[in-house]
Order: structure tokens, then C-alpha cells, then sequence
């Protein structure tokens, strides 16, 4: 199986090194396996709290950008969030409150497209960079806990199994991210506090921003999962 065997250096695990992408097949069947975790309610009401630390990120990070100051992110037990962004007036505000929805998408997208040109541990160490970016800024909650689970998680992943189970980890949590983001519009729909909060300051109905939020998600998994599919790279001919 070609995940195994990493085609710059033998054992290479760093930034810069690059590994054999999955097959096809493989890529496929790990987002199969992912999606059914995913559907279940049982589950969701799991792992969506892994999907909230990139919702949440989105907005602060985009707040930033826009020039906003993020006073603090918050992440609750029943897996929701909030991000505290001043002022909460003017473009730069609202581009961040719609930016959210699409956070896990982004996230995949770019953890992809290292997938497609081979740096595919190095998702992993950009995972665990960026959380510890949301850990800097969370607000004392129920985050406190998840977000230091979900770095350790990675760090156990990187420090203690073979690249093979590296590779894997990268790929699952590739899916993840792209296939949350549709998940979660889809459970919230029009009802969601993001969808509320633009309609009261643009007057424009919340079901637009839905549609708006679920073309993104939904073409963020076609430009991902086409990206993983046909990777940049490959291993030499033997």
C-alpha cells in the first residue's frame, strides 16, 4: 500500500518533507467512513465540537483581518460558540459573521490542497499550530478542555504511531473539516444565531445567507475532494 512509503526521504515527517498520497480509492473510502460518522445524530453530538474550533476561528480570524479586535472566543458544552469582535459595527463586522459557517470548509480546503502537493503530515503540524492559536484567545469555557484535547490528540498522532497512521489522520481530518461544514447548515438551517445576526443588520432574509453559506460548503467539498484525488505529485517509477 503506498501510504506507507514517503518518496523525498525514507522516514520524513517535517514540514517540508512530502509522502505518498492515498489512492483513489483509499480517499474515497476515508471519507465514506468519515461522512457515516458524521450523519448519526449520536455521533455528531460528539465530534461537533471539534467543528465549532473552526467555525469560531473563522470569525476571529477574518475579524482580524478586517481589522477588529477579537476580545475573546467561547466554546460551550452543548457545542455551540461565540467570538466577541469590536466594534460590532461597519463591513469588516459583518464579513466576519458570515465567514463563520464557512470556517471548517476553508480549513479543509487548505489542509487539501497540502495533501494534493505531498505535505500531508504537515496538515497535522498546521492543525496543531492553529489551535494553539484558539487556545490563546479562548474565553474561560467548555473550550479549555476540548480545544487542549484536540491538540493533544495530534500530538499523540505525530509523537507516538508510524507515518502510515500519520497519513491517515490527516486525510480523516481533511474530510472532516469539509463534510462538517455542510453538516451543520444543513442541522441549523435558517434558524442559526450567524443567519439571525445578518439579517437584523442587512435586511436581507435569512434564507438567502443559508443558500449562500451551503453553495460554499458544498463546492468547498468538490474542489477538496478533487484536489485529493488527483495530487500534484507522485512517487517515482521504480
Amino acid at each position: 500500500m503506498g501510504i506507507a512509503k514517503s518518496y523525498r526521504v525514507a522516514d520524513a515527517r517535517g514540514m517540508e518533507a512530502t509522502q505518498t498520497p492515498l489512492s483513489g480509492t483509499e480517499t474515497v473510502l476515508v471519507g465514506v467512513v468519515v461522512s457515516i460518522v458524521l450523519v448519526p445524530s449520536a455521533t455528531w453530538q460528539l465530534v461537533q465540537h471539534f467543528q465549532v474550533m473552526a467555525h469560531e476561528g473563522m470569525h476571529g480570524v477574518v475579524g482580524s483581518l478586517s481589522g477588529r479586535t477579537v476580545e475573546y472566543i467561547e466554546l460551550k458544552s452543548d457545542a455551540g460558540g461565540e467570538t466577541r469582535v469590536v466594534p460590532t459595527s461597519g463591513p469588516g463586522y459583518l464579513v466576519a459573521g458570515f465567514a463563520g459557517y464557512l470556517g471548517p470548509s476553508a480549513f479543509g480546503l487548505g489542509a487539501a490542497r497540502l495533501i494534493q502537493y505531498g505535505h500531508i503530515i504537515a496538515a497535522l503540524w498546521v492543525g496543531m499550530f492553529l489551535l494553539g492559536l484558539l487556545l490563546i484567545m479562548l474565553k474561560r469555557s467548555f473550550g479549555c478542555v476540548t480545544v487542549p484535547l484536540a491538540g493533544l490528540l495530534i500530538f499523540l498522532v505525530l509523537k507516538h504511531t508510524s507515518q502510515t497512521a500519520e497519513i491517515l489522520a490527516a486525510y480523516v481530518i481533511t474530510w472532516f473539516l469539509l463534510l462538517s461544514g455542510v453538516r451543520i447548515i444543513v442541522q441549523r438551517g435558517v434558524n442559526s444565531g450567524d443567519a439571525g445576526l445578518l439579517r437584523d443588520r442587512t435586511s436581507i432574509p435569512r434564507l438567502v445567507w443559508l443558500a449562500l453559506w451551503l453553495a460554499g460548503t458544498l463546492t468547498a467539498v468538490v474542489i477538496g475532494a478533487r484536489w485529493m484525488l488527483h495530487p500534484a505529485v507522485h512517487p517515482p517509477a521504480s
